[in-house]
């Protein structure tokens, strides 16, 4: 009896594991089914958006550092135009490239939203985390890009968020 008690056990363990590779590999996969070609028409307004990112802070001391869950959000605003994204790139705390997620254009639909999520155990960018978006889009119509960082322990949590600004 005692042996089931541990198998319950090793496959109640395992089936709570995640492998992040997957979860990279179904955002990329959903990437991929929006691929577009470079759109060229002088009528879309190029632009570059920086977003800052905390995938963990510190506390009590510089030494004592907790993670957090991220969700960058890219946002299309506009109920009629379509948003292109030509370049997400991330970086660390130091301004070294981390990821380049894009190797092609993809499209957002209006009002649509896509995400990008970084678990609480991955320290990725560090304290200083950043995010740069390329877009392009109809004049005057600038897409929104937001983070929201959150740890919760039991009852207690914190959460915060950041707004891209443009660099262009």
């Amino acid at each position: 009896m005692r042996h089931i008690y541990w198998l319950f056990f090793l496959l109640f363990v395992l089936s709570c594991t995640g492998s992040t590779s997957s979860k990279m590999s179904r955002t990329n996969q959903q990437w991929l089914e929006r691929h577009v070609s470079a759109n060229t028409s002088t009528q879309m307004e190029k632009g570059s958006t920086y977003l800052s990112i905390y995938s963990e802070i510190n506390s009590f001391d510089q030494d004592t550092k907790h993670g957090l869950t991220v969700t960058v959000s890219m946002r299309n605003i506009y109920d009629v135009d379509t948003l292109y994204i030509s370049g997400i790139k991330s970086y660390d705390s130091g301004g070294e490239l981390l990821h380049d997620y894009l190797d092609h254009d993809i499209y957002l639909k209006p009002l649509e939203t896509m995400e990008i999520i970084i678990d609480e155990e991955d320290e990725y960018g560090g304290t200083g985390g950043n995010f740069i978006f390329d877009w392009y889009a109809s004049p005057a119509k600038e897409p929104l890009f937001e983070a929201v960082m959150i740890r919760t322990s039991g009852q207690q949590g914190i959460s915060f968020t950041t707004t891209g600004i443009r660099r262009d």
